[in-house]
């Protein structure tokens, strides 16, 4: 009796399934644990990680590199890694997650600030006295605390790395708009007497908590939408790349071997039997058959393949059997170079946020000049007291101006964007389904 190395179960090694690795023999229990042991690089369980040097890279600022996760210095968005694996879990996606509990917190949190805010618009409750009392403002400042510290606190963050590091962006302008209403409002809350009664409206300081809560949900929202479209084209991604099947026929002296895909080499020579999938792009040797190519060229009919005639790794093979010499391997295959550029091009930026961007770097500096003219009119030309006049009119500046329509514009053309393209790689990461020329 023998142990399967995947999945520990206990197997006869008269009747169970085997193979060789470093001059061991090892047993399994079914074809799936022994593809899978095959499929893991050589000498390691399949439990264990291969400790490769991962690159991490930030998606607005492709330059940013690192061999561990964190944030990007410029604009402290969580980094991705730069390759995608095929044995990579959706759920790897940390920010998604993070960005969706702080969205629906967020957004619980906030309609109660914005429906007790705009209740004074409605006949039947703008008469009642609860609408603009005490209990009223306690809860929304209580509320819109949790939503602002906790749930926009990543924009904060963000805000702050591009002041410091002098690339003014979006959520410079956010993090300044936001906590310019929440701290103007919370002054007004808990110091009152600072203000001056020609000020006051039913003896009460105007209050901005419900912009300050909106306005988080209302990016929160954008970027949940960017990160899952993000998300989605990964995993189309690892689709693709789980075209390949994880071993392959080599030919030997002594008869044919079946080794893990990350061996061959140019040159080799590998045996294709009916209804496995070519392993590597290459050309035939010996023998024939008929190779499914929807995935790449999109024909549902099979195409005759004899000697002479190249292969594409991850197609599948028909009722013939041949074989093959393989010419490119890994990354260099079409599949590879495919799932490359696609990767590359879910890294690299959209024009609309190249655009967003300048319009930001030029937008939040003028918004800040403006605010502080303001200011500064006020206290020249405004009543008394001034003071009072100048902060409440430079800080209504800094929330009109803020710009949550950029933070959803640019996140939902990027969505619509990678919504168009993820069909193409759906289509081609399920070959092996029948399709008609209509559909094609």
């Amino acid at each position: 009796m023998a142990i399967d190395p995947i999945c520990g179960m206990t197997v006869d090694e008269e009747s169970a399934l085997c193979s060789n690795r470093d001059g061991q023999t090892f047993y399994f229990c079914s074809e799936h644990c022994r593809e899978k042991f095959l499929s893991t690089p050589n000498s390691r369980k399949p439990e264990e990680k291969p400790h490769g040097k991962a690159v991490y890279t930030c998606p607005m600022h492709p330059d940013v590199q690192q061999d561990h996760l964190g944030v990007c210095p410029k604009c402290g968005m969580a980094l991705e890694p730069k390759t995608v694996t095929a044995d990579a879990d959706d759920e790897e996606n940390v920010e998604l997650r993070d960005m969706t509990k702080r969205l629906c917190i967020g957004a619980a949190l906030a309609l109660p600030v914005f429906a007790l805010a705009m209740a004074h618009l409605i006949p039947v409750l703008g008469r009642q006295p609860w609408v603009n009392g005490d209990v009223s403002r306690w809860m929304q400042f209580a509320l819109t605390t949790i939503v602002v510290c906790w749930a926009g606190w990543p924009f904060f963050r963000r805000g702050w790395c591009s002041v410091v590091t002098l690339q003014l962006n979006m959520f410079t302008l956010i993090s300044i708009c936001v906590g310019a209403a929440f701290v103007f409002s919370a002054i007004a809350m808990l110091m009152p007497d600072l203000f001056p009664h020609d000020m006051r409206h039913d003896g009460k300081i105007a209050i901005y908590f419900e912009a300050a809560a909106m306005i988080v949900v209302l990016v929160l929202l954008g970027q949940v939408l960017e990160l899952r479209a993000r998300s989605r084209t990964g995993s189309a991604i690892r689709e693709l790349l789980n075209l390949t099947p994880p071993t392959a026929r080599q030919l030997a002296p002594d008869g044919d071997h079946e080794v893990p895909l990350d061996q061959v080499k140019v040159g080799d020579w590998l045996r294709v039997v009916p209804g496995d999938k070519v392993p590597v792009d290459g050309v035939v040797l010996e023998g024939h058959s008929s190779v499914e190519e929807s995935m790449i060229t999109g024909e549902p009919f099979p195409v005759e393949k004899n000697i002479g005639d190249k292969v594409t790794g991850g197609t599948l093979n028909g009722s013939g059997s041949f074989v093959m010499r393989a010419e490119r391997i890994g990354s260099d295959t079409l599949l590879g170079q495919i799932v490359k550029m696609v990767a590359e091009a879910q890294r690299s930026r959209a024009p609309i946020q190249s655009l967003a961007d300048k319009v930001a770097g030029i937008f939040v500096p003028a918004v800040l000049v403006v605010s502080v003219i303001t200011f500064a009119i006020w206290m020249w030309l405004g009543p008394e007291p001034k003071l009072a006049h100048a902060v409440v009119n430079a800080v209504a500046v800094l929330i009109i101006a803020c710009p949550c329509a950029l933070g959803l514009a640019t996140p939902m053309s990027i969505m619509v964007g990678i919504g168009s393209a993820l069909p193409i790689l759906r289509f081609a990461a399920q070959p092996d389904h029948c399709r008609s020329r209509d559909e094609l």
